[in-house]
C-alpha cells in the first residue's frame, strides 16, 4: 500500500525553529495544517544519530509519539569541502544554545582561515522524514552545491544563510526571497522527493 497524506491533514513539525517550522509550512503549499513542536512543547529529542537521514527519522518519530500526530522532521546542515565535511551535522550546535548564527558563521570562518585553504566550495544538505504514530516512516534526502562567502550578506533566510552562494547564483541565500530559495535549496530538492513518495 502506497503512504499518502490526505490534502488538509494535521501535520506536527518537529522543529523549535520559528524560520525552519514557516519555511517547512510554505514547501507544503498551504495544502495541510502544520503547528510546530515548539507551539506543542513536545521536548527535542537528542539527536544521536551520525546522519542527517538517521536525526529527520529520530525527531518525526518522537514528535509523532509525543503528539499523536503524523510528524515532518527534517535535519538539515551546512558541510565545508576544507573542514572535511564539518560542521555538517553539527550545523545548528555551532550556534550554541542560543541558536546564535552570528557566532557560528564566525567560528566557521576562522576554521577556514586557519585551514590555509582557499577552498570556499560547501553544500547544504537537508534529509527529510514523515512518520505515522505507531507507524511507518519515509525519509529522503536533497543536496544543493556552492560557495561561501565573508563576510555574510543579506537579511532574509535563517542559520547560514548569509554566507552561502547557490551555484549558478551570485546572491546569497541570505539575499534570496523566500520564493527563489525555495525553487533550488537543499530542502526543496527533498520535498521534491517527498512530494513523489507521498502524493
Amino acid at each position: 500500500m502506497a503512504l499518502m497524506l490526505p490534502p488538509g491533514a494535521k501535520l506536527v513539525a518537529a522543529t523549535h525553529n520559528p524560520g525552519k517550522a514557516r519555511e517547512l509550512s510554505e514547501l507544503l503549499s498551504g495544502r495541510f495544517e502544520v503547528v510546530s513542536a515548539g507551539s506543542l512543547d513536545l521536548a527535542e529529542p537528542d539527536e544521536t544519530e551520525t546522519t542527517f537521514v538517521g536525526n529527520a527519522l529520530l525527531k518525526a518519530r518522537a514528535a509523532a509519539e509525543a503528539s499523536g500526530l503524523i510528524a515532518l522532521a527534517d535535519d538539515s546542515g551546512l558541510s565545508v569541502t576544507a573542514l572535511d565535511g564539518a560542521p555538517g551535522i553539527y550545523s545548528a550546535r555551532w550556534a550554541g544554545p542560543d541558536r546564535d548564527f552570528a557566532l557560528a558563521m564566525s567560528k566557521l570562518e576562522e576554521r577556514l582561515e586557519a585551514t590555509g585553504s582557499d577552498d570556499r566550495s560547501a553544500w547544504f544538505t537537508c534529509a527529510l522524514a514523515v512518520a505515522w504514530p505507531g507507524g511507518p516512516a519515509v525519509v529522503v534526502e536533497g543536496r544543493v552545491d556552492g560557495g561561501l562567502v565573508f563576510p555574510g550578506r543579506g537579511t532574509l533566510g535563517f542559520g547560514y544563510d548569509p554566507i552561502f552562494v547557490p551555484e549558478g547564483h551570485e546572491a546569497t541565500f541570505g539575499e534570496m526571497s523566500p520564493g527563489l530559495k525555495d525553487s533550488m535549496s537543499h530542502r526543496a530538492r527533498a520535498f521534491e522527493m517527498l512530494r513523489a513518495a507521498l502524493f
